[in-house]
């Protein structure tokens, strides 16, 4: 949790910036995605769930290093394999984390949060829940603890993970070619968030999307 708390400090001022940076770019172009009210509801509801988790106010069923102390069956040494395996892992792990939250009513009941813009914009990004207490995530992440790769790497790539989920909100990035393939791209995610019938829980990937 200090590791996040640290690399918000760092990630808040950019997601801010850039945030400026598409609401300039749609003044300029004269075509704006940004509706006041709904952004700023979209940055309250992100910088109270920062404050949340800076804070401390949850409680996660278990930890990390708990199950990497109880579960590793071999010790891995933090190499540049094992960091791209574990970013696949936790990729994974989040794919199944979204797809929970869409198909279980009690975890949408909180994820329904991130969905309730009527816009798609980097500010929609910042829309999250502050009632989601409890964590069960790192249950998730019982094949790293087996393997056993290493806290400190975790511990780097969850926020990293989830920070470079940020940039696709948003319309002014259409379709990017080969890359469509192979990671989630803004015009995927737009399809993700759409609500014809058709779309509703489609594109369920965070970073990756094979």
């Amino acid at each position: 949790m200090e590791t996040y708390a640290q690399a918000l400090l760092y990630a808040i001022p950019v997601f801010m910036v850039l945030l400026a940076i598409e609401i300039g770019y749609g003044y300029f172009v004269k075509d704006q995605k940004h509706k006041v009210m709904d952004s700023v509801s979209s940055i309250s509801s992100g910088f109270t769930n920062i404050i949340k988790d800076t804070l401390g106010l949850g409680v996660a069923l278990v930890t990390y290093p708990f199950l990497l102390e109880h579960l590793a069956v071999f010790q891995m040494e933090a190499t540049w394999s094992v960091w791209l395996s574990a970013f696949v892992v936790v990729d994974f792990a989040g794919y199944w984390n979204h797809r929970l939250s869409h198909k279980i009513n009690f975890f949408w009941n909180q994820h329904v949060v991130h969905h309730s813009s009527e816009e798609f914009n980097l500010a929609c990004a910042l829309r999250q829940p502050i009632s989601n207490l409890i964590g069960y995530f790192p249950l998730l992440l019982i094949p790293a603890a087996v393997l056993g790769v290493p806290n400190e790497v975790m511990a780097i790539l969850l926020p990293v993970h989830l920070f470079a989920q940020f940039w696709y909100h948003t319309q002014h990035i259409g379709k990017m070619g080969w890359a469509e393939y192979i990671i989630v791209t803004p015009s995927q995610h737009r399809v993700h968030h759409a609500i014809n019938p058709e779309y509703i829980d489609k594109n369920l990937g965070q970073i990756f999307c094979i």
